[in-house]
């Protein structure tokens, strides 16, 4: 499951510091669901976990997207933030930064994760 999270036309991005092969490449946040969680509960923990923040999960952005090495999909979620006042921080990641639309495609995005830019930029338009 992705989050992505939405604040003043804002995207939350965070930037991977391992494994080596996959470090410092952007992803949106998020992780597995955990068996007995529902899609939602997962983002919302996996968002505490990976930047200190509740998050309130709104409706699916684009089409789910395979993750053949895991044997998985990523399905992303609108979020905002449940409190403006928290900002995240990076706490398994190298660093997280809000950007804008015209930032989306000149990140270099997972794979997984660049395929969703079009429906990222129609969330934030």
């Amino acid at each position: 499951m992705g989050a992505a999270i939405v604040r003043a036309g804002r995207l939350l991005a965070q930037q991977r510091g391992y494994p080596d092969h996959l470090a410092g490449q952007w992803e949106l946040p998020g992780g597995r669901v955990e068996p007995g969680e529902t899609e939602v509960d997962a983002l919302v923990r996996e968002c505490v976990e990976e930047l200190g923040v509740r998050v309130r999960v709104g409706d699916r952005v684009g089409p789910d997207v395979p993750l053949p090495d895991v044997g998985a999909v990523l399905r992303v979620y609108a979020a905002t933030l449940a409190d403006d006042r928290i900002e995240p921080t990076p706490r398994e990641h190298r660093t997280v930064r809000w950007i804008a639309t015209d930032e989306l495609a000149t990140l270099d995005w997972l794979r997984p994760d660049r395929l969703l830019i079009p429906h990222l930029r129609d969330l934030l338009s």
